[in-house]
């Protein structure tokens, strides 16, 4: 079965929480993550989708992540795993809920046409803190990252209207070695093989950013410290 845009969400920076609440889970915090279901066709521009923004633009957004995407099929498990039964589409913060794919089948370099648009794979998805905010469970990044169910970007090759239930064609797959769960192995691994580290570096598909930062472990050989972006102000 072909690969559907299931729903598509947009949204501008949020601010919400009390700075004066005793949890640090419901303290004040700004994020884009709160986005809505989108009725009808949307401009897909090089930098992102009509109508969408970013809250941290150091770590997000720019054309390498201008399209974020999340399978569909790794909501039954959030649900399951966490208890949590309101974690659906959209949950992550992704434009793009995409049905009948995931970060095993889905690789760096991927391009499709969906509407009028042309998208690439660009990189994995690195979680961060927001999502664990959301939902008031501290260790979703490491959840998310640890399982591979990341989601990933694309960058935009061709801007365009696109629609939800379109269906994605598969127009060239370059690379189709380096899935997204492969790709969230190498980087996430507490054991290092830098010799499959420096392969993926030298992917030219690969976001030109997620390459300099694999080559700067490479030439450290030290595990980065990650409890910024994944725990943060939750901490």
């Amino acid at each position: 079965m072909g690969i559907i845009l299931k729903k598509v969400f947009v949204g501008m920076p949020k601010t919400i929480g009390s700075n004066e609440a005793a949890n640090l889970m419901e303290r004040e915090w700004t994020s884009a993550i709160f986005k809505g279901p989108v009725e009808g066709p949307i401009w897909v521009g090089k930098t992102g989708l009509a109508g969408d923004g970013q809250g941290d633009l150091e770590h997000h957004g720019g054309p390498e992540k201008a399209v974020f995407a999340y399978s569909f099929e790794n909501y039954p498990y959030w649900q399951n795993e966490l208890d949590i039964p309101e974690i659906s589409s959209g949950g992550m913060g992704e434009n793009l809920v995409m049905e009948h794919v995931t970060e095993e089948t889905i690789s760096i370099g991927d391009t499709f046409q969906i509407g009028e648009a042309v998208i690439q794979v660009s990189q994995p998805r690195q979680p961060c803190w927001k999502p664990a905010r959301r939902f008031k469970v501290k260790n979703l990044a490491l959840l998310l990252q640890n399982t591979g169910r990341t989601g990933w970007y694309f960058r935009v090759l061709q801007e365009g209207v696109v629609e939800e239930r379109q269906t994605f064609t598969l127009v060239e797959r370059s690379f189709p070695q380096w899935t997204i769960q492969k790709c969230n192995q190498i980087i996430h691994s507490k054991q290092p093989n830098y010799v499959e580290m420096r392969e993926l570096a030298s992917c030219e598909l690969l976001a030109p950013g997620m390459r300099a930062t694999l080559e700067k472990r490479i030439e450290k050989r030290e595990l980065p410290d990650i409890r910024d972006r994944v725990l943060g102000p939750n901490e």
